[in-house]
């Protein structure tokens, strides 16, 4: 059965892979080029970095399942401590060097590691802690495509083909890993600052959410759930001390209160740590996950009941077309970061027009 994820899932998942092969080869390199040289320990470390996200090729039986079921088994830091001394093994008697046993182990466990620890990073969820519990962790410190982090990665790769006994690898590893420390300084930064402004606004939060944007770790998505609205706001670090413009969107509470024990919506409720949105688009009720995307671009937004002789009907869940992204956002993007303009994507665009 072909994977029913938004449009344009698969290039997001090839980008995504380019990173996790790049993470990868660069632990593998560091670990293991003196043993079996820096094209070996390349491709070996490209194929475990990656290899945790072929579970997007198993089927859960609905679009919404096989969004909340990836990053699971294979992501969790258990199992795959579990798996690395038999692949460990198992590269020994390939490689016919029993003595090599424990380097291989420590090398495919530090890159099958790698990959959930930086997926945790995301805004997605990862399950990391399967089979003691299964909550999703994501910190959204680090958006799941960044250029500079995996360009950082992959100087220090193709430094050690040109010089295998150079450090630039190391120095490609120690310099993308500060990156990912630098975002997750940010993101507390941000996060304290709009605390202070929505109290000296007055403003009632039941939860805040602050992640980063695509591509970048500069400019940081707000949202802040309320009663019966939510609010959507951006920080550049380059605005200084300009308080942050909210956009405010309604949430439809009696919906919310009706459908809360609809399977669908416990399950999005969870995955998404209640940062989920219920809206009736004509006859269709449509759940969408607010974490992921920008207003109103969503990822991922799924139809779960439809109106029949006045009557809400749950249906086979069915995930929605997302809409075209338009050009106009990229270039939005880029002006915010650099504080060139304070208005929210949604009043841009419309001006844009």
């Amino acid at each position: 059965m072909q994977r029913q994820y938004s449009v344009g899932w698969e290039w997001r998942y090839k980008v995504d892979s380019l990173t996790q092969m790049a993470l990868g080869s660069a632990v593998s390199i560091t670990l293991l080029r003196k043993q079996i040289g820096v094209p070996k320990a390349a491709l070996l470390g490209a194929v475990l970095g990656t290899a945790p996200d072929l579970d997007v090729l198993i089927e859960h039986g609905d679009p919404l399942s096989n969004m909340t079921q990836h990053r699971t088994e294979t992501h969790a830091l258990f199992y795959l401590l579990l798996l690395s001394p038999l692949l460990g093994w198992l590269l020994a008697k390939y490689w016919l060097q029993p003595a090599w046993f424990a380097r291989l182990t420590l090398a495919v466990a530090a890159v099958l590691l790698s990959h959930p620890l930086l997926d945790s990073l995301t805004i997605y969820g990862t399950q990391l802690a399967l089979p003691f519990n299964n909550t999703p962790y994501g910190t959204g410190s680090v958006f799941v495509i960044d250029p500079l982090y995996t360009l950082l990665l992959l100087f220090g790769v193709c430094s050690a083909f040109v010089r295998p006994q150079g450090r630039a690898n190391q120095w490609g590893l120690a310099l993308s890993s500060a990156y990912l420390l630098i975002g997750l300084a940010t993101q507390w930064m941000v996060s304290n600052k709009v605390v202070q402004q929505l109290q000296g606004e007055h403003q009632q939060v039941q939860k805040l959410l602050v992640t980063a944007t695509p591509f970048n770790t500069a400019l940081w998505r707000i949202l802040v759930l309320q009663q019966d609205q939510y609010l959507e706001g951006y920080y550049s670090v380059f605005d200084g001390d300009k308080p942050v413009q909210w956009q405010v969107f309604r949430r439809e509470q009696a919906l919310l209160t009706t459908f809360a024990d609809l399977d669908a919506v416990r399950q999005l409720n969870w995955f998404s740590s209640g940062f989920y949105l219920l809206e009736q688009h004509q006859q269709q009720l449509v759940l969408t996950d607010l974490r992921m995307g920008l207003a109103p671009y969503y990822n991922f937004s799924f139809v779960v009941a439809e109106q029949r002789d006045g009557q809400w009907q749950p249906v086979p869940v069915r995930q929605r077309e997302r809409p075209t992204v338009r050009r106009q956002t990229l270039l939005w993007l880029w002006q915010r970061i650099w504080s060139q303009t304070q208005q929210p994507l949604t009043p841009w665009l419309d001006r844009a027009d």
